[in-house]
């Protein structure tokens, strides 16, 4: 049901449809109680025996008789779900294909925020002030209430010098009264009066674009500049005058929990540290800003791609940081892309978005070249910083010695960086010690029980893990399948096997190792990142993460170990994706006055992907992946989906996926491939299925596929994941 023709009131009497967060086909009816409601309220309603939290989304369909409806039990003091927010959730749900309900509960994520925080109470002397038993103490406490504003019990201790019982005494006598004070403000307001950074005239150009756009409505500016081309200090002046207009700001960035580089430079511009969304913040500051948002009084977040769903009273501007980042694409429950649905939610709110990156997104290029989006160029890095050479390493001509991993050149250019007191990096995108664990004896291979995966080698923590869903292990003393004793061997390297290798070439120099088993969450992250810009770090080992935005100045040496890795497999955007990643690691090295080498280790040097980042013509790469997909019908020139069918019995699953095969749509412009079992065809104990519907642009295909799932229902035991637009195939 829509949120956008409905009545303002709705009175006792009447019937309101109410949303509730959970996965159901829509809204339903209830009765209006004793006082009126408002759409976007929440409320508490009965469900089956008990009571849930939902949001008045409109006027009832109807279909229930009046006198058969249940009354809305109560209305929740917290504010009202905006109107945009909820034509949001119709939307996403709507292209999508998930239940609204399963939206909607992106949007209520925080159910303690709905009630009102507890109060803030404080002592200070009373008025009139009764006979008491006076004491030195006492007087001490009494002293101390006079001449300070009201606190708490604790603090009125503390500054007297006193035990708690002495103030709960006095309170007790009644010379102490205890009131009720306004809440501290949740979020300092940024101050647009702070020094900002000089720009050059390419970026004040770039910037004043921004600033213009604020005025006009709804547009898309996309930022594509190098890596250090100072994007961030470009939109941060349409930031500040989004705020100076009195409008909020949601800025979205791939991974928050490691952006500690990205909010030190917040707070030297603004003077205040933003308000945060994402998965590690403790709940009870995610009430706090769920409530500051909705109020008005968070001026500016800066969170993941949840962060789009947050109750905002007056957005002004989305920024999408590292807009090409797979990161923002989530791929369970509810599958949306975040970049995409910034554009949405801009467009709904009627103001403009900015996506900025270093390699763009084919996507969101495509849109350039079609005149929905508008290009914002920044060619050079700043401050004359120069982009790194950027070299490939042929391993069949140069490979490394037997057992190891890095080639003689790579290894040459670290001794000369280590001589020249400089840092270096070695990325590698895989955790663990080795991907693999095989028994020397027989070849039997250490398996999830849960997932077709292998068990991943942590030497570091002295076990063997499911990178999937988390089953671990101790290594067996014997091989399961021969009983061969203390016979395994780890084939192929991980980040923790580089390390090692590169602690045995270099044993004086400080190595660390920096994944997601090693920045377990912002702090970690923070405390990483200052090491290596301290230079307490001399040679970082990373995965993907290294490759998030960082600057270090002294780091001027990237090796990849194995730039292939990611070019296989099937995947439609495998050779992008890898020129992307690829790309934003070479972007670590010579950020400064130094200037920076990536050695790429590769089999593949004449690979398109290796002669584009070696010649740095990424334009005309780019063109050739478009006429690729173009050619193939593939996105964004035509349109896929992915339907998943899921359940611990595979013979149930495979019943199902036969069954939605005889009633696949049949339309000019529509292809359906399979079903065929994905490619990882057990996860977490559940079967999997997988059908992949191409189309022409023009089919509407959320339409096609809703009608062809209501055609073919799913058994209760089999969970049916639609994912439109989908970026992974796994």
């Amino acid at each position: 049901m829509s949120a956008t023709s409905t009545p303002s009131l709705f009175n006792p009497g009447q019937r309101v449809a109410v949303m509730l967060p959970l996965p159901l086909g829509g809204a339903y009816d209830y009765a209006v109680g004793f006082e009126p409601l408002r759409p976007g309220e929440f409320v508490e309603v009965p469900l089956a025996n008990r009571l849930v939290t939902g949001v008045v989304w409109g006027a009832g369909d109807g279909k229930v008789e009046m006198g058969k409806l249940r009354p809305v039990a109560r209305r929740l003091p917290a504010p009202p779900l905006p109107e945009v927010t909820r034509r949001f959730v119709d939307w996403v749900a709507s292209y999508t294909l998930a239940p609204p309900g399963a939206v909607l509960k992106m949007a209520m994520s925080v159910p303690s925020a709905l009630e009102p925080a507890a109060p803030h109470l404080a002592l200070r002397l009373a008025a009139i002030i009764p006979a008491f038993k006076e004491t030195p103490a006492r007087r001490k406490v009494m002293e101390a209430a006079g001449r300070l504003p009201p606190l708490s019990a604790a603090d009125l201790a503390r500054e007297a010098g006193v035990g708690p019982a002495v103030v709960k005494g006095l309170v007790e006598a009644g010379v102490l009264e205890t009131v009720e004070l306004p809440p501290p403000p949740a979020f300092l307001a940024p101050d647009l009066a702070q020094q900002r950074a000089l720009l050059s005239p390419a970026q004040q150009e770039a910037a004043d674009a921004l600033v213009d756009a604020l005025d006009r409505g709804f547009s898309v500016q996309l930022i594509d500049g190098v890596t250090g081309s100072g994007k961030t200090e470009v939109y941060f002046e349409a930031v500040a005058a989004c705020l100076a207009a009195g409008r909020q700001v949601l800025v979205l960035l791939p991974e928050i929990a490691l952006s500690a580089q990205w909010l030190e430079r917040f707070r030297k511009r603004f003077g205040v540290k933003p308000a945060l969304w994402h998965s590690d913040l403790g709940d009870s500051t995610r009430r706090k800003t769920w409530r500051a948002v909705a109020s008005g009084e968070a001026a500016i977040v800066v969170g993941a791609r949840s962060g789009l769903f947050l109750p905002f009273q007056n957005l002004g501007l989305i920024v999408v940081d590292e807009e090409h980042d797979q990161a923002f694409k989530q791929e369970d429950h509810v599958c949306y892309h975040a970049r995409d649905m910034a554009v949405v939610r801009a467009r709904l709110g009627n103001f403009p978005a900015v996506l900025a990156s270093a390699t763009p997104s084919l996507e969101s290029l495509a849109n350039v070249q079609a005149g929905r989006y508008r290009l914002v160029h920044l060619p050079d890095r700043h401050a004359g910083a120069v982009l790194p050479d950027i070299v490939p390493v042929d391993l069949r001509r140069h490979p490394p010695p037997r057992g190891r991993w890095l080639s003689p050149q790579l290894v040459e250019a670290l001794e000369e960086v280590m001589a020249a007191g400089e840092q270096a990096m070695l990325y590698l995108n895989r955790r663990g010690y080795a991907p693999l664990t095989l028994c020397r004896t027989c070849g039997h291979r250490l398996q999830c029980p849960h997932c077709t995966a292998w068990l991943v080698e942590h030497r570091s923590a002295g076990r063997l893990v499911c990178h999937h869903c988390g089953h671990h292990i101790r290594l067996p003393p014997k091989c399961p399948e021969c009983e061969a004793e203390a016979n395994f061997a780890a084939c192929g390297p991980g980040v923790e096997r580089v390390a090692e290798e590169a602690a045995l070439l270099f044993p004086n120099a400080r190595i660390a190792v920096m994944t997601s088993d090693t920045c377990t969450g912002p702090h970690a992250a923070a405390e990483f990142v200052r090491r290596v810009s301290d230079h307490e770090i001399d040679l970082l080992v990373g995965t993907q993460i290294v490759a998030k935005g960082y600057h270090f100045p002294m780091l001027t040496l990237v090796g990849v170990v194995d730039a292939d890795l990611g070019l296989e497999g099937g995947d439609l955007r495998a050779g992008e994706r890898t020129h992307q990643l690829l790309s934003q690691v070479a972007g670590r090295a010579g950020r400064a006055e130094r200037p920076g080498r990536v050695l790429l280790q590769t089999y593949q040097p004449d690979h398109p992907v290796m002669r584009a980042l070696r010649s740095g013509e990424r334009d005309a790469f780019i063109a050739r992946e478009a006429e690729l997909r173009r050619a193939a019908g593939m996105p964004p020139y035509g349109r896929l989906a992915a339907l998943i069918l899921s359940g611990p019995d595979v013979g149930i699953v495979e019943s199902y996926a036969r069954t939605l095969a005889k009633a696949a749509p049949r339309a000019e412009g529509v292809q359906v491939l399979g079903p065929a079992p994905a490619p990882m065809a057990l996860l977490r104990g559940r079967h999997r299925r997988r059908f992949l519907v191409q189309s022409s642009r023009a089919v509407n295909l959320q339409a096609l596929l809703r009608d062809w799932l209501f055609r073919a229902q799913p058994p209760k035991s089999v969970r049916v994941q639609v994912d439109v637009d989908p970026y992974s195939f796994s």
